[in-house]
């Protein structure tokens, strides 16, 4: 409860200019979150694999819905991970997202979908949606679905730097299949399942009893956060992709194989009276 508080007149702050002032009495410092973000995710995964990855002709598109995540995407995977210019589309925030709405499913990714069905797919393919926190992943003619991908992101995460030391546990939503349960059976550590909620993951993250959290409406984030972060789970992706040297496609095949496929489909009614 908010129970009092103080205005003061500390005149102008140049908030476009990176750096700390002195205004009114306080300390005021200007982040620029778009490098502190590039810098967080470098010290989780391995950005030289990454780069030799895009050198080697490895080609993405990443679909950011002219939502939140284009200008860090685009410093990300372009600026200094050396993707090709284009890499990175519809990578300018807009108020109305362009027209569009930006929901990373089939329906309103689906020329992603079709391009990475297509004779000349790009390797990997993902998109996020308005505020950054879900994904969609796409390998070269296979959709992985948000269940599988929190299964198989939690079966590689060792891969990465940042996660070299195993997880602490795995949490996933009810309506999620349970596909991360034999993951985190064959690893040996704890598996929850929760409501409904990121608030129900986020108990678990602060107890330090889960890293890895996903559920079936494309939310997936860890412990580095806190939250759903959509780019997060795509880096995540590239990472097993470079330290692995396969294709998406082999990657979902062969951990079927290994810990069985969970088929599952999400219907989402739209356009539809409520009443």
């Amino acid at each position: 409860v908010i129970s009092s508080f103080k205005i003061a007149d500390i005149g102008t702050v140049d908030l476009d200019t990176i750096g700390t002032v002195e205004a009114g009495g306080m300390t005021v410092e200007v982040i620029d979150p778009v490098a502190d973000y590039a810098e967080l995710m470098e010290s989780l995964f391995d950005f030289d694999a990454l780069r030799a990855l895009f050198k080697s002709g490895f080609r993405m598109r990443f679909d950011a819905m002219h939502a939140v995540t284009g200008p860090y995407a685009k410093e990300i995977l372009e600026n200094r991970l050396g993707a090709p210019n284009g890499t990175a589309r519809n990578f300018i925030p807009l108020p109305d997202f362009g027209g569009h709405h930006p929901d990373p499913n089939l329906v309103h990714a689906k020329h992603l979908y079709d391009e990475m069905m297509g004779p000349d797919a790009p390797d990997f393919g993902a998109a996020s949606d308005g505020d950054g926190d879900r994904n969609l992943i796409i390998g070269k003619g296979i959709f992985v679905t948000p269940s599988d991908s929190v299964a198989m992101l939690a079966a590689n995460a060792h891969l990465a730097p940042g996660y070299k030391a195993g997880l602490k546990g795995i949490a996933r939503s009810m309506p999620t299949s349970g596909a991360a349960d034999r993951v985190a059976e064959k690893l040996g550590i704890g598996i929850y399942e929760t409501p409904t909620g990121w608030k129900f993951f986020g108990n678990l993250l602060d107890a330090d009893m889960a890293t890895i959290c996903g559920e079936e409406s494309a939310g997936t984030g860890s412990n580095h956060v806190r939250e759903k972060d959509g780019l997060w789970a795509v880096l995540l992706w590239l990472n097993i992709l470079a330290a692995r040297g396969e294709s998406a496609k082999q990657i979902v095949t062969e951990h079927w194989a290994a810990y069985g496929r969970n088929y599952y489909s999400r219907h989402d009614y739209e356009e539809v009276e409520t009443d």
